[in-house]
């Protein structure tokens, strides 16, 4: 992968469903930034790439933009493949994106770019992870996780001010959890789960709140 001078570094592998070693996303994606007979960069090139590993992969790459400020409508547009990816994994089903996400695509030089900027805080994350507490990265648990992001992307996808940064971090746990089989970084995500929904909560009771009372001073 490319490290921290943008050169190449060996890291550890990580477990696959079947329990063996693959090779970790930082490690995939920095081979990808260095394919120079690559043209361009598709979200289709990242799915044939990960193979079993690309829910994990894919629920990462489209949450990791909105865990900082973006701006306006970014959540909206990287909501929609969550929607797609969090409904599948919760059913079971094999990830699938329709052509119109698929096909979309970036050029290699600017996705080497951007894998030069996320590796090496990519690469300590990774390292912190390591298969455990593995009854929840496998179904059924598996498929809970899949709920809980697709609650997660709905929210993401809404216009909730200051409401997707915690729903993007819990993702990006899951995320981690299911690329790596490390439960407890699920069990993590469990709990970041919870705190986004009160306080996205809050947010909508305060909005509520707000216009009642600006209701109330109009017309009353």
């Amino acid at each position: 992968m490319i490290d921290a001078d943008g050169g190449l570094a060996d890291e550890p592998l990580s477990a696959d469903r079947n329990g063996k070693r693959g090779r970790r996303l930082s490690e995939i994606l920095s081979d990808i930034a260095l394919d120079v007979e690559r043209s361009r960069v598709s979200v289709s090139d990242l799915f044939t790439a990960m193979g079993d590993r690309a829910f994990g992969a894919l629920l990462l790459i489209f949450a990791l933009p909105n865990v900082v400020p973006t701006p306006p409508g970014t959540s909206a547009i990287t909501g929609a493949p969550l929607v797609f990816l969090a409904a599948q994994l919760m059913l079971g089903q094999s990830p699938w994106l329709p052509k119109i996400i698929a096909n979309r695509s970036m050029a290699r030089e600017d996705f080497a770019a951007i894998v030069r900027r996320i590796s090496p805080w990519l690469a300590r994350g990774e390292r912190m992870l390591r298969p455990r507490l593995t009854v929840l990265v496998y179904p059924p648990v598996e498929y809970v996780t899949g709920l809980l992001c697709l609650i997660l992307a709905i929210i993401l996808a809404l216009p909730v001010p200051l409401g997707n940064i915690l729903p993007a971090i819990a993702i990006c746990l899951f995320s981690f959890g299911i690329l790596e089989r490390d439960g407890l970084c699920i069990l993590f995500g469990f709990i970041t789960f919870v705190l986004s929904l009160v306080v996205v909560a809050g947010v909508l009771f305060a909005i509520v709140k707000g216009f009642i009372l600006l209701l109330s001073a109009m017309f009353f």
